[in-house]
Formats: structure tokens, C-alpha cells, sequence
């Protein structure tokens, strides 16, 4: 018998509450902190019209989710050219530089980011972004979205021996912050990034933003969310204070 939306609402409040006290919070870039997508989407069609790629045939959306989301540009260059690594490289460097020219100006915060900065900030807990993208286009997001004084540190998958889906970037934000991955957790929006966070073993928050649901499912998250304003994610965060302030309690 299926559970109830509200079985599973307590299901998803309860499974953030062991990590009590929470120590930091981790965020994905693309698609996690900002709807970029579309313009990463939009870069990538009239890059590969000019190549004819797919036989001239313009890309949809489904690809792209299925082939770029997540993804780091180490591993795309085979995808596209899978005989030229230097003119691999290339496409993806002039595709980013088309991305950042898209989307200068124009990135959102996904609703209620600010309202959850708040909360972390209210606690005084640690925080990193964490991102397969490159350095420009994690800056060009941070800077536009008001939170370069937010994070305590940005993680580049480049800077790892392997990128996400790898645990690797993960694993090396827990070591920047010097927290406990027991005590810390992440949110993520394609599959590549709840995997690279389950494989940290780390409890990953899902946000439904533009992936499909159930194929971010198959790799495992906590829980889903649509956004930052999701009841399911404030339940969660309420019940790590309720556990929080009675661990403080006993303590005491």
C-alpha cells in the first residue's frame, strides 16, 4: 500500500533529523542555488547547429538532461568528438563562454534560496558550494546571486582526482569545513550530483527543479523537493532543531 503524502512528509522531516546538531550545509550550483539550465540548454543548440551535431537536427530537452546535466566537461569531449580531444576541449570552453554571455544579468535565485540563507545563517552553520562547472561560471552565479560572502568555500569537480558522479568533490568540502559527514548534507539537482553525495555518504536533498522526478530518484536522495519553499524541506529542518534543542537539553 502506497504511502500518504503526509506518511511521507514526516518520513522526509524525520530522516534529516539524525544528523543533529548539523554542522554545514552543501549546495550544488547549476540548477540547485539558480535556474541556469536554460541557458546552458540554449548555448549548447546553437553550438551544435554550427557543428551539425545530430545530423543538423537540433537537440531537446530530454537530451539534454539525459546526456549534459550534471555532467563535467572532462566527460563531454568524448561525447562530442570523440576523435579530437583538442577540438573537444575547445567547443566546451566556447559553449561556456556562450553560456556566460546568456546569462549575465539574467540568473534567478530559486524561490526561497534567501529564505533558507537565512536559516543557515541564523545557526551559524559552515557551507560550501560544490560544482562540476567551470571557476568563471561558478563566480559569474555566486556574484549575480548576492552570496560570494555566503559560502565559506567552493569546490570545483577540476580541482578533484574525479568529479561528480565521483564522492570526491564532496568529500573534499567536508575536509575544507573540517565537519563530520554525519553532520552535514547536501542538495543537488541531476542524478550525476545525488549520486557523487550518496557515494560521500552524505543525506542528499533532491530539488525536482527541471530533472525528472522519477529519474532523480533512481539515484537515491533523501528526499525531493520542488523548491526552497517545499513544506517537506521545512518540516525537515524543524525537526532538527526539535532534536537539536534536546540534545542540548540532556546535555545540560
Amino acid at each position: 500500500m502506497a504511502a500518504s503524502a503526509g506518511e511521507n512528509s514526516k518520513e522526509s522531516a524525520s530522516s534529516l533529523a539524525r544528523l543533529a546538531p548539523l554542522q554545514a550545509v552543501l549546495f550544488d550550483i547549476d540548477g540547485t542555488l539558480c535556474d541556469s539550465d536554460p541557458f546552458h540548454y540554449l548555448a549548447f543548440c546553437e553550438m551544435l547547429l554550427e557543428i551539425g551535431y545530430n545530423g543538423g537536427v537540433p537537440v531537446d530537452e530530454e537530451w539534454f538532461v539525459k546526456t549534459i546535466s550534471g555532467k563535467h566537461n572532462d566527460d563531454l569531449v568524448s561525447v562530442f568528438f570523440p576523435n579530437d580531444h583538442e577540438r573537444g576541449v575547445k567547443f566546451l570552453d566556447d559553449k561556456e563562454a556562450l553560456f556566460r554571455r546568456l546569462a549575465k544579468e539574467q540568473l534567478k535565485p530559486l524561490n526561497g534560496l534567501y529564505k533558507l540563507r537565512k536559516w543557515i545563517e541564523d545557526r551559524g552553520l559552515k557551507r560550501a558550494a560544490v560544482t562540476n562547472a567551470p571557476r568563471e561560471n561558478a563566480e559569474l552565479c555566486i556574484n549575480q546571486l548576492g552570496l560570494a560572502d555566503f559560502f565559506d568555500a567552493l569546490i570545483l569537480g577540476s580541482d578533484c582526482k574525479h568529479a561528480k558522479p565521483y564522492p570526491d568533490p564532496y568529500l573534499k568540502a567536508l575536509e575544507v569545513l573540517n565537519v563530520s559527514k554525519d553532520h552535514t548534507f547536501v542538495f543537488e539537482d541531476s542524478v550525476s550530483g545525488i549520486k557523487a553525495g550518496v557515494a560521500a555518504e552524505m543525506s542528499v536533498v533532491g530539488l525536482a527543479n527541471r530533472n525528472p522526478s522519477q529519474l532523480l530518484m533512481e539515484a537515491n536522495p533523501t528526499f525531493l523537493i520542488k523548491d526552497y519553499e517545499d513544506p517537506k524541506l521545512w518540516a525537515a529542518l524543524e525537526e532538527i532543531d526539535k532534536m537539536s534543542r534536546t540534545e542540548k537539553k540532556t546535555i545540560a
